[in-house]
């Protein structure tokens, strides 16, 4: 797996809007209530799982921040996209 040169990375960002924060793709998303956030980071988990590719995810309250970067690679791969797309189809 390879890291994406820093324009691929940046247009995915955009076309996915997510924002890229230096070698990570980073997206927060705001739900009506704790219960929502929880739901939503459920089907999250099951998409990583699918992929076999995970996210760092961070919870406050009704926020959910998603961080996804290919830590062997240090930076953002295609499995980064194609996670960050797929989380996109959840919301």
């Amino acid at each position: 797996m390879e890291r994406l040169s820093d324009d691929a990375a940046n247009a995915a960002a955009e076309r996915l809007g997510w924002e890229r924060r230096g070698d990570k793709l980073v997206r927060l998303v705001e739900r009506n209530d704790f219960g929502a956030a929880m739901e939503f980071v459920n089907a999250v988990a099951m998409l990583a799982e699918a992929s076999n590719h995970h996210p760092d995810i961070a919870i406050s309250y009704n926020k959910v921040e998603l961080t996804l970067w290919t830590h062997t690679v240090g930076g953002i791969t295609d499995a980064d996209v194609e996670l960050a797309g797929a989380i996109e189809g959840l919301l």
